[in-house]
C-alpha cells in the first residue's frame, strides 16, 4: 500500500489553506470534548495543517470515493477514547461528503440518512443507511483489547493472555484497533494475570507487549485477510512535559498554537512504538500499522488543552481537537483502502 520510496509516516506538517476538510460547526457528531472552537478556542491556525510525507503526498480524502469503496460494507473501530477520537473524525468527514444529511425523523424519501446511536450490544454506531451506500461505521469501547474480569475478593484482573470477546469483532469488513492510552494510567486494574499467575505490578511496557501479542495471535487465528482488512492505530503522543519539544517552561500543552517544525521530535521515540512494530511485523495475517506517533508528537498545538468543555478544571493534552490531527489518521486509512485489493466478505448491512 505504501510505495517503496515513500514512507507515509515520516514527514512534517505543512500549512494548507484548503484545510480543514470539514467545518466542525456543521458536524452533529463531534460532542463536547473535541469541539475546541465551540468551547472557546480563539486561534484557528491549528486547523490549517496537512500531514506531508517527505517523499510524496497523501491522496486528498474523498468522502464519496470512500463510501463507494465501502459500499454495503461494515467497519468497526475497537479501542479506547483515542479510537473514539478517530471515529468521531471519520463520521464528520463522511457527513461533510454527504450534504443531503437528514435526522432519523426526516429520513423519508431522502437519499442519505445518518444515525448516531448506542445499540443494546454496547456498540456505538454511525450509519449511512440504505439507498446510496449502505455503509456502517461502528465503534466498540475496549481500551485494553484483552480481558478485564472482576473477582469479588481481589478486584479487577487484567488478563494479558486472554481475549474472550473477540467474537464481537467477527463479520466486519474493516477492523481498526487501538490500545495504549489506558496502559499509561493507574487505577483501571488491581492485578495482572498471565496463565494462572496473578501479578500485583509489572513493567507497563512488558504487560503491553504480552497483551498485544495476544491480540496479534487472535487476529492470526480468526481473521481471513481476503475478507477482512485489519488496521492498528499506533501510539498517539501526549504533550505534558515541555522539555520534550525543547520548551521546558511550557505548562503542558496550554497555549500551544503551532506544530513542532521539521520531521524530528526532540523527545525521541516511545518504547511502545517498537513493541507494536515488532509484533505486527511478525503476524501471519497482514495488519496495517498506522504509525502515527511522529505525526502526533509534532502537533503539540492540536490538543483540546483547556478547551475540552470544562475550562481550566480539565487540561486535555492526550486527545485531539476536531477538526484536527485525527483527520490525518483517516487520510492514511483512506490511502490504504485505495490500495487494497481485498474481496470483502459482508455485502449486507447488519440492520437488514
Amino acid at each position: 500500500m505504501q510505495s517503496d520510496d515513500c514512507d507515509w509516516f515520516l514527514g512534517s506538517w505543512v500549512q494548507d489553506d484548503s484545510y480543514p476538510v470539514y467545518d466542525a460547526s456543521n458536524c452533529p457528531f463531534i460532542g463536547t470534548g473535541f469541539d475546541c472552537l465551540k468551547n472557546g478556542r480563539a486561534d484557528k491556525e491549528y486547523l490549517t495543517y496537512r500531514w506531508k510525507p517527505n517523499q510524496c503526498d497523501l491522496p486528498r480524502f474523498n468522502g464519496q470515493e470512500f463510501l463507494e469503496r465501502l459500499r454495503g460494507k461494515r467497519m468497526l473501530f475497537v479501542g479506547d477514547s483515542l479510537g473514539f477520537n478517530q471515529w468521531k473524525s471519520l463520521t464528520c468527514m463522511l457527513h461533510s461528503a454527504a450534504p443531503a444529511l437528514t435526522t432519523p425523523s426526516q429520513r423519508q424519501g431522502r437519499r442519505h440518512i445518518f444515525l448516531s446511536a448506542v445499540l443494546p450490544s454496547g456498540f456505538v454506531s454511525f450509519l449511512s443507511l440504505l439507498q446510496e451506500y449502505g455503509v456502517s461505521v461502528m465503534i466498540k469501547k475496549n481500551g485494553f483489547l484483552v480481558d478485564v474480569v472482576v473477582d469479588e475478593k481481589i478486584g479487577r484482573i487484567l488478563k494479558l493472555d486472554s481475549i474472550s470477546t473477540g467474537n464481537q469483532w467477527l463479520g466486519f469488513d474493516v477492523l481498526i484497533f487501538n490500545s495504549y492510552h489506558w496502559w499509561t494510567h493507574k487505577g483501571r486494574w488491581d492485578y495482572f494475570q498471565v496463565g494462572d499467575k496473578l501479578i500485583k505490578e509489572m513493567d507497563r511496557v512488558e504487560a503491553y507487549k504480552i497483551a498485544m501479542t495476544t491480540w496479534a495471535k487472535w487476529v492470526d487465528e480468526n481473521i481471513d485477510p481476503s475478507k477482512t482488512r485489519v488496521f492498528f492505530q499506533g501510539v498517539s503522543a501526549v504533550h505534558v512535559i515541555g522539555a520534550d519539544w525543547d520548551e521546558p517552561g511550557a505548562k503542558q500543552c496550554i497555549g500551544q498554537t503551532t506544530p513542532v517544525n521539521g520531521s524530528a521530535y526532540p523527545g525521541g521515540s516511545l518504547p511502545a512504538e517498537d513493541v507494536l512494530r515488532s509484533i505486527i511485523s511478525r503476524m501471519k495475517k497482514p495488519a496495517f500499522l498506522m504509525d502515527i506517533t511522529l505525526l502526533t508528537q509534532l502537533r503539540k498545538d492540536g490538543h483540546p488543552s483547556v478547551y475540552a468543555g470544562q475550562g481550566k478544571a480539565l487540561v486535555d493534552c492526550s486527545h485531539w481537537c476536531l477538526a484536527g490531527v485525527p483527520d490525518s489518521w483517516n487520510e492514511l486509512l483512506y490511502a490504504a483502502l485505495l490500495g487494497s485489493e481485498i474481496s470483502f466478505l459482508s455485502t449486507v448491512p447488519y440492520w437488514s
